[in-house]
């Protein structure tokens, strides 16, 4: 198995490469400059015909200077016939190959187009050959690819439903399937498309799994209340969820497994365990020197760095499992979720360890992901726009409040939780225009309102259970 996932690795790199080869003689190409220099019109619904036949034009011209420089999926898939005429072939069939140079591709096409992060201006400041912020794809290092995958599961790599096993050429692996496992029974019973291998180190061992990627819906466990609305108010340490009948405050993803302190240890640990195998590399003052590279490992720095990945894959499982409880319980009250659009990569600038450890973009790319496959979506607005944390309701104002100030306070003299009336705000904006609908919190204020006195008392009550009152809830003011 770690042969044909090291032979595929070097077909995914080769594949790369020479994607990326093209990309640089299609963008020195004279058909590209003269597309780039064309008008970029407009499409849509409110585009106006000349725009529409612009835009047109325009992609036309870049499909020209990509069918010249030959930089398309198929070209590519061409040339990668040639893996099947050598020693590459005893490991890895053609299928596979297309599905590697389909990965390949991809990520190649994403970094021409700018469609990943990309630096200012779209030029890298970065001096790294692989910079991880314009986008640019990279090469796999030894044992750094972890999946395998075919395109069709009628040659290749496939599994047998009559056996229940997975047949890779002349290799026969049999599945450990759960009988009474209800997920697994219904995903057996419908027909499977392809399937892919996935390696994963745990506790330093290899663990190979096979998913199956089938035809059909997925199973059901948690009944979704489809079509009914959610409003949401995401923070670094709390979440707020109203729906029209129900409200809930809770601190997000506290029960975490705070491993900070171990990991600190073992990366002290690794870089003393580093310092000490490679000497040559570090000064006198323990600086290291420019152009040499530590490389020499120990038998006890290597157990260290399994003891690190370990305790860090513990810390991601465990994150990853609450925050799929939590998507699943706003599922159940509504699977049209509206939230404030907000970036959480500069919330790790202020709040780093917190972030880091509650992961709050991920949470949110699972909810994006699981509210579209049972029909619904996640609305985000503008938070500039709107400004829910500052809008009265009652009196249609905007007042600003310091972060510090939990309480959201009404004229006649009534108060409620801050992060509770910015979800109540975002549940009344209106899906299409994205502008909040004062009239709408007005009608539900009478029936919501209590609700969200209910869920913070509730709130209060889960915290002293757990043995702790979190400040972010504003327990103190009030």
């Amino acid at each position: 198995m770690l042969k044909r996932f090291e032979a595929a690795r070097q077909v995914y790199n080769a594949c790369l490469g020479e994607a990326m080869k093209r990309v640089r003689l299609l963008k020195q190409s004279r058909a590209y400059r003269q597309a780039l220099k064309l008008p970029k019109g407009k499409a849509g619904k409110t585009a106006m015909p000349l725009q529409r036949e612009q835009h047109r034009a325009r992609i036309d011209a870049f499909y020209h200077a990509r069918e010249i420089i030959g930089f398309r999926k198929y070209d590519l898939m061409n040339w990668a016939t040639r893996f099947t005429h050598s020693w590459l072939r005893d490991h890895i069939a053609s299928q596979e190959v297309k599905a590697l140079v389909r990965r390949a591709f991809g990520a190649t096409e994403r970094w021409l187009y700018g469609t990943d992060k990309q630096c200012k201006k779209g030029k890298c400041t970065k001096k790294k050959k692989n910079c991880t912020v314009c986008g640019k794809p990279k090469f796999k290092r030894y044992g750094e690819i972890h999946s395998v995958e075919n395109i069709t599961n009628l040659q290749g790599l496939r599994w047998r439903a009559s056996g229940q096993y997975v047949q890779w050429r002349d290799l026969k692996i049999c599945a450990m399937i759960d009988p009474f496992n209800p997920v697994q029974t219904h995903g057996l019973s419908q027909p499977v498309k392809y399937i892919r291998i996935v390696r994963r180190v745990i506790k330093g061992r290899n663990r190979f799994y096979v998913q199956l990627v089938l035809a059909g819906k997925p199973m059901q466990r948690t009944p979704i209340n489809e079509g009914a609305e959610v409003g949401l108010d995401l923070g670094p340490s709390t979440i707020a969820i109203v729906s029209e009948g129900k409200a809930l405050l809770r601190e997000f993803c506290i029960q975490v497994d705070d491993a900070s302190k171990e990991i600190r240890c073992l990366q002290r640990k690794l870089d003393r365990q580093r310092r000490a195998n490679n000497p040559d590399c570090y000064d006198v003052m323990g600086s290291a020197i420019k152009g040499k590279h530590p490389k020499n490992k120990s038998k006890r720095m290597i157990k260290t760095e399994v003891v690190l990945q370990e305790t860090q894959r513990r810390q991601a499982e465990h994150r990853k499992s609450l925050q799929g409880q939590l998507v699943n319980l706003i599922l159940s009250l509504g699977n049209v979720i509206k939230t404030e659009k907000l970036s959480y990569r500069a919330w790790q600038k202020q709040w780093g360890k917190s972030i880091g450890k509650h992961a709050p973009g991920m949470f949110m790319q699972m909810l994006r992901r699981k509210a579209k496959n049972t029909g619904g979506a996640v609305v985000e607005f503008s938070a500039y726009q709107n400004r829910l944390s500052q809008f009265d309701h009652v009196t249609g104002e905007v007042k600003k409040k310091p972060l510090s100030q939990r309480w959201h306070y009404f004229e006649d003299g009534t108060k409620i939780q801050r992060d509770l009336y910015s979800a109540f705000l975002a549940l009344c904006v209106d899906a299409d225009s994205n502008i909040l609908d004062a009239d709408r919190a007005n009608e539900l204020w009478s029936s919501v309102g209590p609700l969200l006195l209910a869920a913070f008392q509730e709130a209060i009550q889960f915290a002293k259970s757990q043995g702790h009152t979190p400040a972010c809830f504003g327990t103190s003011q009030s």
